[in-house]
């Protein structure tokens, strides 16, 4: 067996570079040949990757977050060929969504050894200009994706903090923005909801941003997407009535909230960025469609 294995980039010296290495250390002690894969970038990793495909392997394992993660799935999809993630990178939503958020580095390469798989559904981007990119988890976009934008433009402070500022800032000048949503439903039906949003996320797994549950209901492997749409409301009550519900995963049956189960939707509202698995992801509209049984992943013990 000939396995990949893809480090995050940005994460050579730290937690995540030493889970691999001792993952790698796993394989290789039973019998399993095993290639460490690190670019300098996101792009560099993922040309590095394709060339190992391209020579052939039977697996890919990830050692990283959901970013790291969503570079093997935009080359694994359809492919058949499994794939493996030794959590540890901040959000680990995907990891999380599908059981596998506990498991240690040798966990990990336990379950490649045993070979045991599951196949999962992916949603698919398609851009206004027709380019396309794939996702496991959540697409955000409205006071989420302004958040990230935020904290994205921010050089201080580092790490979390500066998400939480970024939050605290974008609270304070919380407002709805004009959204159109078209939504079609696995019996052929359609339905579009307009009006000022919040939040509109678009979810193959259950969490996002480390383990918030915006999707309480999504199963992917259920061959639907489900769409959270929260409407706009004080900001007391958001803050301390509902924000707590979206914590607890309960906030569904607020009636500031509407949820659905599609195979499809388009998202439009002007100035508003998507984001998934973490990532910006292109500016809105966007059409997000499910794309079953898409991804085989090494299922634990």
């Amino acid at each position: 067996m000939h396995v990949a294995l893809l480090v995050n980039p940005t994460a050579r010296a730290d937690a995540g570079a030493h889970a691999a290495e001792r993952a790698a250390d796993r394989l290789r002690a039973h019998g399993v040949r095993t290639a460490l894969i690190s670019g300098g970038s996101a792009e560099e990793s993922s040309d590095l990757l394709a060339a190992a495909l391209e020579l052939g392997v039977d697996a890919v394992l990830v050692a990283g977050g959901d970013g790291t993660v969503n570079l093997a799935i935009q080359q694994l999809a359809g492919t058949g060929i499994p794939l493996g993630i030794v959590p540890s990178g901040t959000g680990n939503d995907l990891a999380t969504t599908v059981g596998l958020r506990d498991l240690d580095a040798d966990g990990a390469a336990d379950a490649v050894i045993a070979g045991r798989t599951r196949t999962i559904d992916l949603a698919r981007i398609v851009r206004a200009d027709g380019t396309t990119t794939l996702y496991g988890t959540v697409l955000a976009s409205g006071f989420d994706s302004k958040v990230n934008d935020r904290a994205n433009r921010m050089r201080w402070p580092r790490g979390a903090m500066r998400y939480r500022i970024a939050l605290l800032i974008e609270f304070l000048r919380l407002r709805g923005e004009p959204y159109e949503v078209d939504l079609e439903f696995a019996d052929g039906t359609g339905e579009r909801v307009t009006g000022d949003l919040l939040i509109a996320t678009v979810g193959n797994g259950r969490t996002y941003g480390g383990g918030v549950p915006i999707c309480p209901d999504a199963d992917p492997a259920d061959g639907l997407l489900d769409v959270t749409l929260v409407r706009p409301a004080g900001r007391i009550h958001l803050l301390l009535r509902l924000l707590p519900r979206v914590y607890r995963g309960t906030h569904t049956s607020a009636p500031e909230v509407t949820t659905y189960h599609v195979r499809a939707t388009r998202l439009s509202s002007p100035g508003v960025t998507a984001y998934a698995d973490g990532d910006a992801v292109g500016a809105l509209p966007v059409r997000v469609e499910v794309l079953p049984r898409a991804l085989t992943l090494f299922a634990p013990a």
